[in-house]
């Protein structure tokens, strides 16, 4: 038979995830294009589980899924997908996003805090 080890009252958990902040500073990155402002929430305070369902592995396809969630909404992600986007500029935009994040340009996402 086995003993169960009870926790100490003054001791309910071993971490508390609630208590626990972002150590960079969460700006969004706000980008002109197409004749308006938008707005990137910070690559640190994404969702993680959104991403997951999104990004669809490396490439092309989880920087669109990416960009997709930082933008906050699927209306805005409708209305940034009105005006054609030349693969250079998706580039140019990741690439300076990564930038603003505090992450070294190509990496990803995941390995920020590495």
């Amino acid at each position: 038979m086995s003993t169960k080890t009870v926790r100490p009252d003054d001791q309910p958990f071993d971490f508390n995830l609630d208590a626990v902040q972002a150590e960079v500073n969460l700006t969004p990155f706000v980008v002109h294009w197409a004749g308006r402002r938008w707005s990137f929430a910070h690559l640190q305070g994404l969702d993680i589980w959104e991403g997951l369902k999104v990004t669809g592995g490396p490439g092309i396809e989880a920087i669109m899924g990416t960009l997709r969630i930082a933008l906050g909404s699927d209306d805005n992600w409708a209305e940034f997908q009105k005006t054609p986007l030349p693969g250079f500029k998706v580039k140019a935009l990741f690439d300076a996003y990564q930038k603003h994040c505090g992450m070294t340009v190509g990496e990803s996402p995941a390995s920020a805090d590495s």
